[in-house]
């Protein structure tokens, strides 16, 4: 998972930098033109203040009602029946016991 967004950044990476982004070659600058402003008059007279608007009425809170009774707790219910219990196994047969058992121990090499 890790290797993908790895692999996708470095992707993006290379295919944004490959965009060609066209030079932009700004004219040589003309004489300006002259340009004549013209001056605004002067402010006029203020308006008159608007009427203040009326208060809303204020609605009536309804009437809260009454919480209901608690029911009754139901009975505990009967206990189940212990299951029997399961047969023993079958034993297994006594092992033998061994023969007799050869012990072959090599012999040691010569001192050099």
């Amino acid at each position: 998972m890790k290797y993908s967004i790895m692999f996708s950044a470095v992707l993006m990476a290379l295919a944004l930098s490959a965009c060609d982004r066209p030079t932009v070659v700004t004219p040589p600058a003309a004489p300006a033109a002259v340009v004549t402003v013209p001056v605004p008059g002067p402010a006029g007279a203020t308006g008159a203040t608007g009427a203040a608007g009326s208060t809303g009425s204020t609605g009536s809170s309804g009437a809260t009602g009454s919480t209901g009774d608690t029911g009754a707790t139901g009975s505990a219910g009967n206990t189940g029946a212990t299951g029997s219990t399961g047969d023993t196994g079958v034993q297994g047969q006594r092992g033998k016991t061994g023969g007799d058992t050869v012990v072959i121990v090599p012999a040691s090499p010569p001192a050099r």
